[in-house]
């Protein structure tokens, strides 16, 4: 694996310097489109729709229509925006697990503590497990700001990037408003029947038989000679530069602690704590 992105995750005055992979790979056949005539490989090139030139990618914009109008952003534009320019992987919140609604749940990321000591990526990873936490984070990626669930897998400290609230949909059906009656029999048959389907899951007893066939359709081409001389070259995405050492972790700790406890005690003191703590949360 290559990391694809480094930081430091940081919660506190406590920094963890961390390298990020990608958890997931797609396994299906890659596919591309052919003229069915003679093979011959179907390309797409940009071209601009006012002088017809085809324009190479480095050359290339973004924009935003609102419809009448259109505002150009360039390179510059995104790289001067605060959220690009950061390295560091924020804790907001450390939450109950079970919290976490898993239709928010999307891309998954593995962390590697990236510096000559482990330690504090260590007592992380320890602290999440001792506590049930879930660390909530904002980072940014791809030039876009991001929300992220931080948890523990095996000895790994897991980064999975999370739905904003506005981009899950309410399930509104109205055939569900209507009220259905179950009998105690048929709640009964219908437990027996997931019970004889009971079982505790695992994931390696499953394949993906679509894939694995038409690996063996392609493979049969090849011994069969039906197949033409072709040649492909792949780039990879280069590495980027961040994180730093921790200094003085139990002191970073200490420090971290007494901050968060006096925050929160000026807090609750003050008459309108409550509304203004519902505004932040906000």
């Amino acid at each position: 694996m290559r990391a694809i992105w480094k930081g430091a995750l940081t919660f506190g005055l406590v920094n963890v310097p961390v390298k990020v992979y990608s958890a997931t790979e797609d396994h299906d056949v890659p596919l591309h489109q052919v003229h069915a005539a003679d093979g011959g490989r179907i390309r797409y090139q940009r071209i601009c729709e006012l002088d017809g030139e085809v324009v190479p990618y480095a050359e290339i914009d973004r924009a935003f229509d609102d419809g009448e109008r259109t505002v150009v952003l360039t390179k510059d534009d995104f790289a001067s925006l605060p959220s690009e320019r950061s390295r560091e992987i924020d804790v907001v919140e450390f939450v109950p697990t079970e919290q976490i609604d898993l239709l928010t749940l999307d891309r998954a990321y593995y962390l590697e503590p990236d510096s000559s000591s482990p330690k504090a990526y260590v007592l992380l990873r320890r602290t999440l497990e001792a506590t049930d936490r879930t660390a909530i984070v904002r980072f940014s990626l791809r030039q876009k700001t991001r929300l992220a669930a931080l948890r523990v897998r095996g000895d790994v400290l897991v980064l999975q990037t999370l739905l904003w609230a506005d981009e899950v949909r309410e399930a509104a059906f109205p055939s569900l408003d209507e009220e259905v009656r179950i009998s105690a029999k048929e709640l009964e048959l219908s437990a027996s029947l997931v019970e004889s389907f009971s079982g505790d899951f695992d994931p390696s007893e499953f394949a993906d038989e679509y894939q694995q066939e038409l690996r063996a359709l392609i493979d049969a081409k090849l011994a069969d000679g039906d197949a033409v001389d072709t040649a492909a070259t792949f780039g990879e995405p280069d590495e980027d530069e961040g994180g730093g050492e921790v200094i003085d972790l139990l002191a970073a700790l200490r420090a971290s602690v007494e901050r968060s406890r006096a925050s929160r005690s000026a807090e609750e003191t003050r008459p309108d704590a409550t509304t203004e703590k519902r505004k932040k949360k906000a």
